[in-house]
């Protein structure tokens, strides 16, 4: 099916969305200035509507009129998980409503309501987001998606008649195996899509079969986004080498999706005609506070999504008027604390293992405060010089009475929703 005709076909069964898409495309359009303006007057009537209409907001906020938007209280994961009926507007068609479920990256479930415009609006971000890599509607996108609930027939990425007509295939991404790495790496090469879509890890174990065998990539990909999971620079350089293209990572989450998307020079735009996106010093660390601007159904208003990272000054060469931000290297509690009462972020342990290549994958599991684990599914066992030497390195930049126990494993376990955690601190 040609792509003129597949696009036309996937507006007609998706009107909404394409109504959407086209609104979107609008507002990045604008100027830096009214891109901003339109962000403030959104945010001012989230707010109201959520003092207004929603049970939680209205005892929160009781007070505070009048009060600066930085001075709001913050809305926390808890918080969301104990009071969520309360969270829900007064004035939402309940025939409508639907309860979405996320893992999240600890693997710790989370609900929140949602109904199909806030779907749609989801899928339409997701397009324009694309869109920046240079794909254009119509032409094929293939996801590698490990949230079992998404890839059956309903889901997010269910399969069926419907991705035919949108030029979408997904593979579910669960269970890897060399049999399966080379059933994925053939599917690309069979049904050459333009994009890939998936999860860091999967993307980047499927990055070192290709290599490993020598499967050359059709030259129909023009790109390849990594979700869901930090994308460490070393994942990065090993997909652009396996895949032949450009690696775009992309942030957000599935109670407040389409919060940041890259373009193709590098840079981490946030959609703040979307997201009202605060860096916040909590704890010691630059954490992300996410406002819904869209989402009046459930507000998210000043969330704590458990996510680090800094927004950024300056303008981009791709002329976006969306702000910048780069992300840090960890959520919230993938922190590693000591007995000196030191916290220390993910990155600290994961340049111990810069250039060893027969490592596949790994993972950091701290146990209590003198004691930490390395989980390694490895092609070989390391040596016993290269074992105390990542002993020495935790006792030089850890802690000196902190010991390593080095576990080897066929597989690690990854949490309910399918995602790899490199680090898991102590909560």
């Amino acid at each position: 099916m040609i792509r003129p005709l597949r696009h036309w076909l996937h507006a007609r069964q998706h009107p909404l969305r394409y109504a959407q898409l086209d609104q979107l495309l609008r507002n990045q359009s604008l100027s830096r200035e009214a891109v901003l303006k339109k962000q403030q007057d959104e945010l001012a009537g989230i707010v109201a509507h959520a003092c207004q209409h929603v049970p939680y907001y209205r005892e929160r906020f009781a007070g505070l009129d009048g009060a600066a938007f930085h001075d709001l209280p913050i809305l926390t994961k808890e918080a969301v998980a104990s009071r969520l009926d309360d969270l829900l507007s007064d004035d939402a068609d309940r025939a409508q409503v639907k309860l979405g479920h996320t893992g999240g990256s600890t693997g710790k479930p989370l609900a929140f309501w949602y109904d199909q415009a806030k779907h749609e609006l989801m899928r339409a971000g997701m397009m324009r987001g694309f869109m920046m890599s240079g794909w254009r509607p119509g032409q094929k996108v293939m996801y590698f998606w490990g949230a079992r609930h998404d890839t059956r027939k309903g889901g997010v990425f269910g399969g069926g008649w419907g991705d035919l007509i949108a030029a979408e295939k997904t593979i579910t991404a669960v269970e890897y195996s060399e049999a399966k790495l080379h059933e994925w790496a053939r599917a690309i090469q069979t049904w050459r899509p333009t994009l890939l879509y998936g999860y860091a890890s999967a993307m980047s174990e499927l990055a070192r079969y290709i290599l490993a065998s020598r499967m050359p990539m059709p030259d129909s990909l023009i790109g390849v986004y990594s979700t869901a999971e930090m994308l460490a620079d070393s994942q990065r350089e090993l997909m652009q080498h396996a895949y032949a293209c450009k690696v775009f990572n992309q942030y957000g989450c599935r109670e407040v999706p389409n919060i940041a998307w890259e373009c193709r020079h590098g840079h981490m735009h946030v959609f703040a005609d979307l997201v009202h996106l605060e860096s916040v010093a909590i704890e010691g660390e630059d954490r992300f506070l996410v406002t819904s601007l869209t989402n009046r159904l459930m507000p998210f208003i000043r969330y704590d999504i458990g996510d680090s990272g800094r927004l950024l000054d300056g303008e981009c060469e791709c002329g976006s008027p969306f702000p910048l931000m780069e992300m840090g290297m960890c959520r919230q509690n993938d922190l590693i604390r000591t007995r000196a009462g030191k916290t220390l972020h993910p990155a600290c342990f994961n340049r111990l293992l810069y250039g060893m290549t027969q490592i596949r994958q790994y993972q950091w599991v701290q146990r209590d405060l003198t004691r930490i684990e390395l989980n390694l599914v490895s092609a070989e066992r390391l040596s016993a010089e290269v074992a105390a030497t990542l002993q020495a390195g935790i006792h030089r930049d850890v802690d000196a009475g902190m010991t390593l126990e080095i576990r080897y494993l066929d597989e690690i376990p990854r949490t309910a929703a399918g995602k790899h955690r490199f680090v898991i601190g102590m909560g």
